[in-house]
């Protein structure tokens, strides 16, 4: 109630003396005898209008402004003040030899300067490149990531995107110690993984479901830190967009295996983790010409193809293998073709069979 309270009172207070002032300029003009009936009905008014018209003109505003203040850590808040700072006492310097312009320029001029370089000054140390405060205080006191830099070490904060966390694959990453820093979960992805989990089709509901079972298994495990940040952008704005926004204001990476999403946050210059990348890198290395001994547990798309997997789930195409259906086979690697899904090996079987 109070928070409702208080803008309206504000609201009013400034448009009633805003209707008092320009109620004195009129009656300067007409008059002193419409001087009563001006200021007062001019200040009523204002009054009312600022009363009634307030929350709905400056709520909206002042809750955006506010989130948008929640997702920028303390350092960076610090190094725009100091930029704001800086564009106020630049334009106090030169607003000393405009002030001596002849009419209304002498004073609207330097209004003006002041208001664009205290902005100009601000928007630049906001920069996150700009943040000479991040080494001192570490963040240690912003609500989003209080605890998550600690023992002065500069650790990866890694937000975590609704792909990688329905993909599965990061407790077993997180469980072989190869993440660091701390997992954050903002509360839309969260919304996002929810409505996955609720969906009417079967498919979507059960990875949505999976992914939530994941989160709940890298929490109680605690190898890696995870927090969920309450913090959201306005309504309309892609999950994507959001992520890489949230992502660029605390100067942290992304955990993801949607290739748009990687790509626009790389041209965005965030750091992107991919689940799908580590995942091909870490894979042993097979070269044309080698041998290997596989199960041949399908058919494949040509005639006569038999197809296998590797231990680390690589599907390998052997020509002319589906003889060996059921069985084991050895074959000889002919070419590896490495697409942006993964790795497909083909092979033939082995003469001496």
């Amino acid at each position: 109630m109070v928070a409702d309270v208080m803008p309206r009172l504000l609201g009013g207070a400034l448009l009633a003396t805003g209707g008092w002032g320009l109620g004195e300029y009129i009656a300067d003009v007409w008059g002193p005898e419409y001087y009563v009936p001006l200021v007062l009905g001019l200040a009523s008014g204002g009054a009312a209008i600022g009363l009634v018209a307030t929350p709905r003109v400056a709520g909206r505003a002042a809750r955006r402004l506010s989130e948008q203040m929640r997702a920028i850590p303390t350092s960076r808040l610090l190094s725009g003040l100091v930029g704001l700072l800086l564009g106020l006492v630049i334009a106090l310097l030169v607003s000393i030899p405009v002030a001596r312009t002849p009419g209304w320029a002498g004073t609207a001029l330097p209004i003006a300067l002041s208001i664009f370089l205290a902005y100009l000054g601000g928007m630049v140390m906001l920069a996150p490149r700009r943040d000479i405060f991040r080494n001192l205080l570490n963040d240690s006191d912003h609500p989003l990531t209080n605890g998550i830099a600690n023992n002065n070490q500069d650790l990866i904060n890694v937000l975590v995107d609704t792909s990688a966390i329905i993909d599965g694959r990061i407790a077993g990453i997180s469980a072989a110690g190869f993440l660091q820093g701390t997992l954050m979960i903002p509360r839309f992805i969260l919304d996002e993984l929810r409505h996955v989990a609720d969906s009417t089709d079967s498919l979507r509901r059960n990875r949505g479901r999976r992914g939530l079972e994941m989160l709940n298994e890298l929490r109680k495990e605690g190898r890696v830190r995870t927090e969920v940040i309450d913090v959201d952008y306005r309504n309309g704005m892609e999950v994507d967009r959001k992520l890489v926004e949230l992502a660029k204001s605390l100067n942290a990476s992304i955990l993801t295996t949607d290739y748009n999403l990687n790509r626009v946050a790389q041209i965005e210059g965030v750091n992107v983790l991919n689940v799908n990348e580590l995942a091909n890198s870490v894979r042993p290395a097979v070269m044309p010409g080698e041998g290997m001994t596989l199960k041949i547990i399908q058919e494949g798309k040509e005639p006569g193809q038999g197809v296998g997997f590797l231990d680390d789930g690589t599907m390998v195409v052997v020509e002319s293998g589906i003889g060996y259906l059921d069985r084991d086979a050895d074959v000889t690697i002919t070419r590896v073709l490495q697409t942006a899904a993964g790795c497909i090996i083909f092979a033939q079987p082995r003469r001496s069979q």
